[in-house]
């Protein structure tokens, strides 16, 4: 069993917590929380299950000094000086803050403080974090002369259930003026951008130097209701983020977010379109492909007070690479680095790993057929 601390318990660290109990090879071992109120509190009860006998603690001391094998790093926004004391505390990390490509200097400095304590750092999630590197890639394996890549999210943010972010990071309700000055540029460029490089490295496009960084927004043309108060006419109500791959100028990949507090009132008109909301993967090729994925964003506003599924996908794609993560050698290491990472089979419905060799001893249908 592989012992798991997880750093930080917002919507993000309580499904990840949840999944690490019901991960067959995984063990929790503690969780670091910011506020006093959860100081002690039991991991089961702070997510509305039954005593675990492991409780949250602010002491960052007490768990650097845990026996663990991984630390899952969730804040809403990355420490480095933490991330670089988790790491030389001899506790590999999987993280949804970063470090999915980093350019060669920041890499050459991960890999050192690495190998230096024998762990590994991986980045990992959903968007970014895997439907824009991951499966672009993966997908664009049954094309040939791929001329374009587009990783594209469309969401209603009246389901994400964190009004101060959406508030006071996104901007939502804001003046134009206002949200044009938005911190969330920078703070998710760092994580698309290297999700642009990463295809663009993997797939041999030759980029131009500098990405395109276009933020687009949307105001209300009537109140609109929202986690945050309602939306005055002229403030911010919509909002679309690019950042773009370039070959002398013409965009070849893209990864982009569209963020709606739904589609009515808005000026432009924007529209989630037939299929609502989705991630979209897209390669042109020969042939070329479009794949949509549903079934990740709440439906309603109301969906995504407790569990946004968005959310919970990022929680699980970074709970399933833990033994991959731990097993792999020292040093940063991305998903062109490691295995497939797959998920768990359900309690009640997995069994304990066997020996690797014993359901290879029982003969396939095919290889009975074929010796009779």
């Amino acid at each position: 069993m592989l012992r798991v601390v997880q750093w930080a318990t917002g919507g993000l660290g309580q499904a990840a917590i949840g999944a690490v109990l019901d991960h067959p090879d995984l063990e929790l071992a503690g969780a670091w929380v910011h506020s006093a109120h959860k100081d002690g509190v039991d991991l089961g009860e702070l997510i509305g299950r039954e005593p675990v006998g492991v409780r949250a603690s602010t002491d960052i001391d007490a768990l650097l000094a845990l026996d663990a094998d991984c630390v899952l790093y969730s804040p809403f926004m990355a420490d480095p000086a933490v991330l670089r004391a988790i790491l030389s505390s001899g506790k590999n990390v999987v993280t949804p803050l970063g470090w999915f490509y980093p350019r060669r200097a920041e890499r050459e400095r991960y890999d050192r403080i690495c190998r230096e304590a024998g762990v590994t750092l991986h980045g990992t999630g959903i968007h970014p974090g895997g439907i824009t590197e991951r499966l672009p890639l993966v997908i664009s394996g049954l094309s040939g002369s791929v001329r374009a890549v587009r990783a594209e999210e469309f969401s209603d943010i009246r389901t994400y259930a964190a009004p101060e972010v959406v508030r006071d990071w996104m901007l939502f309700g804001a003046t134009p003026d206002e949200a044009a000055t938005s911190p969330m540029v920078q703070v998710l460029a760092g994580g698309y951008s290297q999700s642009v490089w990463m295809i663009a490295d993997e797939l041999g496009f030759d980029l131009d130097p500098d990405l395109t960084v276009t933020h687009d927004i949307a105001v209300a043309t009537a109140p609109i209701e929202s986690p945050i108060g309602d939306i005055a006419p002229g403030h911010v109500a919509a909002q679309r983020y690019r950042w773009q791959g370039t070959v002398d100028g013409q965009p070849v990949i893209t990864a982009a977010v569209n963020w709606f507090m739904g589609e009515e009132n808005l000026d432009p008109p924007w529209r989630f379109g037939p299929t609502g909301q989705r991630y979209e993967i897209e390669i042109v090729g020969d042939p070329g492909s479009l794949t949509t994925f549903t079934g990740m964003h709440g439906h309603g506003p109301s969906d995504g007070s407790t569990r946004n599924p968005g959310i919970v996908a990022t929680a699980m794609h970074c709970v399933n690479a833990i033994p991959y993560v731990v097993a792999a050698e020292p040093g940063l290491r991305t998903y062109l680095d490691l295995p497939p990472v797959a998920g768990r089979a359900a309690p009640g419905l997995h069994r304990a790993r066997r020996d690797a060799t014993a359901h290879e001893a029982a003969p396939s249908a095919v290889e009975t057929k074929g010796s009779t």
